[in-house]
């Protein structure tokens, strides 16, 4: 199945709200885990999550590494004001999450981070260019990185049967975003591909359940 681009940005109000009220759980557990599975060894310190949404990986993120400051950023205000509700939800890390509408490529960085996450952004981008060039302005020498997506299933038919899987209890507008997303993955294959072009040589990307691969490794400059 080739590649079906979708809108990079989830601006609409009730997309947004169907995205932030869906049960994410285990696929943000399963992000936390591989952080600390790659990484187990790193100090978290400024962060940067690229594609935020609803801001709900920062807000475990931070309780697992109280030591840190994140700043989310997404190019959807509809998406942030749903990450600025979950934080005011829990006042006890407000000062140390702060969430900022930021469309990638940014004209200049205002800082450099020591660790970047990315969850489910990849796919959104027409460009996949434009994510590895960012991780590697944005980031320390050193930083740690871990970006993780949807891989594209190899027929439609296969991306209706996760879609059936895994939010059948969901409304009609989720399923469809979806099974959207699923269409405008990336394979491992080309991800591998992309990593070499951007020279991020020393990043390993590996497929981590029947729908996700992960992309990890530290930069070297």
């Amino acid at each position: 199945m080739d590649r079906t681009c979708e809108p990079e940005l989830m601006n609409d109000p009730v997309q947004a709200q169907a995205y932030a009220q869906a049960d994410f759980s285990s696929a943000n557990r399963l992000f936390l885990e591989l952080f600390e599975r790659y990484f187990p060894d790193h100090e978290p310190r400024q962060v940067l999550d690229l594609g935020c949404g609803p801001g709900e990986i920062p807000l475990l993120f931070a309780k697992r590494y109280p030591a840190c400051h994140i700043t989310g950023i997404d190019g959807a205000e509809a998406m942030l004001a749903f990450a600025r509700r979950n934080l005011e939800r829990q006042p006890e890390l407000k000062g140390r999450i702060s969430f900022r509408k930021l469309r990638i490529p940014a004209k200049r960085p205002s800082r450099r981070y020591n660790t970047i996450l990315s969850n489910s952004l990849l796919h959104h981008l027409p460009d996949p260019k434009r994510l590895w060039h960012e991780i590697q302005r944005f980031g320390q020498p050193g930083a740690a990185v871990l970006v993780m997506d949807l891989e594209r299933p190899a027929s439609r038919r296969a991306a209706r049967a996760l879609v059936e899987r895994y939010a059948a209890e969901e409304p009609e507008i989720l399923r469809r975003d979806f099974y959207n997303s699923l269409c405008a993955a990336f394979r491992l294959s080309e991800v591998q591909a992309q990593l070499t072009a951007a020279g991020l040589t020393g990043f390993q990307v590996e497929k981590v359940s029947d729908r996700h691969l992960a992309v990890y490794g530290r930069l070297l400059k």
